[in-house]
C-alpha cells in the first residue's frame, strides 16, 4: 500500500507557498521552524521529488510543489468542509461562515439582511470579506471562503449559485449634460469619451460596458474610480457620465442635486447578484439558505 501525505505536511507546504520563508509559514502553523522544516523534507520523500528550491533568502516551489499545492488546497478545503459539516450537522448556518461579496453589493445588500439574518439564525458567526470577483472565487477554491456574494454574467469554471435577484444597470449624468434627461437613453447617444468608469477588475464596469456595446475609454487621462462612492462625486463634479447599479440608487448613493439617474435602454440591463460557492462543498445547503435569507425586493 502506497504511504500518503499528511493533511499536516499539506499544510506545512501550503503555508510555505503562501509565506515564502520557513520561518513565517512556521510561525503561521504555530509550530518550530526545524518541526516545520521536517514535515515538508517527509513530504518531499513521500512524493518522490523536491516540493521547493531552498536559496538564500527566498523559497520557490518546483513544478511538482506548485502541482502539489494546487491539489493540497482542494484536499484541504473538503477537510475542512468534512468538520464543519460535522460539528453543524442538524443546526443549518451554526457558527463560522465566511462570506465574500462585492464592494458594488456589500453597503447596500447587508446593511437592510444582516439584521433579519442574524434573527433567522442566531447561531451564525458570520465572517465578511469585501473584495473584488476574482478574488473572491479564488478563495473559494482554495477553501478561505465558504460562499461570496457576486454579480453575474461571470465565467466562474467548478463554482456554483444560487439567485438573490436581479439588479439593473442604470445611467448618471451631470445636470446640464446632454445626458440628463428623462426616460432610456436614445441609441448611439452614449459615448466612449463621455464616459468615467470604476477601475479594471470591477465586474460592473465589464457588465455595463457590455450592455452599452462600448469598449472601455483608453489613454493615460482616463478617470477610473476605486469606489462608486467616488465615481458620483465626479459625475457631480461635472467630470462625465457613468453606471449605477439599482440597488445603489435605492440606498440614496445619488440623491444628489448634481445627478440624473435615467435608464439606459427600453430592455433595461441587468447584473444578477448570486451567492456562489464551491461545487462539492458540503455547505452548498447553506448557501442556498443563505441566499433565500438575501432575497432582493
Amino acid at each position: 500500500m502506497s504511504v500518503l501525505p499528511t493533511l499536516r505536511q499539506l499544510q506545512y507546504l501550503k503555508l510555505l507557498a503562501e509565506h515564502g520563508s520557513f520561518s513565517r509559514a512556521a510561525e503561521a502553523a504555530h509550530v518550530s521552524q526545524p518541526a516545520l522544516s521536517s514535515g515538508v523534507q517527509e513530504l518531499e520523500r513521500v512524493l518522490g521529488a523536491p516540493v521547493v528550491e531552498r536559496t538564500r533568502g527566498a523559497v520557490i516551489l518546483t513544478a511538482v510543489g506548485a502541482e502539489a499545492v494546487r491539489r493540497a488546497e482542494d484536499v484541504l478545503a473538503r477537510t475542512e468542509d468534512l468538520v464543519e459539516a460535522a460539528q453543524n450537522a442538524g443546526k443549518p448556518l451554526s457558527g463560522r461562515f465566511r462570506l465574500g461579496i462585492i464592494p458594488t453589493v456589500a453597503p447596500f445588500l447587508l446593511p437592510r439582511t444582516l439584521p433579519g439574518l442574524k434573527t433567522l439564525y442566531p447561531g451564525l458567526r458570520l465572517f465578511i470579506r469585501e473584495d473584488l470577483t476574482p478574488r473572491l472565487i479564488a478563495g473559494l477554491k482554495a477553501g478561505q471562503l465558504d460562499a461570496a456574494v457576486i454579480a453575474l454574467p461571470y465565467d466562474a469554471p467548478g463554482i456554483d449559485h444560487a439567485h438573490i435577484g436581479d439588479d439593473e444597470i442604470l445611467a448618471a449624468a451631470p445636470v446640464g449634460h446632454a445626458l440628463a434627461g428623462a426616460g432610456p437613453i436614445p441609441e448611439g447617444m452614449l459615448k466612449a469619451d463621455d464616459l468615467i468608469l470604476l477601475e479594471d477588475g470591477h465586474c460592473l464596469r465589464d457588465q455595463a460596458l457590455a450592455a452599452v456595446n462600448i469598449e472601455a475609454p483608453r489613454g493615460e487621462d482616463v478617470f477610473a474610480a476605486t469606489s462608486l462612492h467616488t465615481l458620483v462625486q465626479m459625475v457631480s463634479s461635472g467630470l462625465g457620465v457613468s453606471f449605477l447599479p439599482q440597488m445603489a440608487v435605492k440606498a440614496g448613493l445619488a440623491d444628489s442635486p448634481g445627478v440624473v439617474v435615467r435608464p439606459i435602454s427600453e430592455d433595461a440591463p441587468r447584473r444578477e447578484i448570486v451567492v456562489a460557492w464551491r461545487a462539492g462543498s458540503s455547505r452548498a445547503a447553506e448557501a442556498r439558505l443563505l441566499a433565500e435569507a438575501l432575497k432582493l425586493d
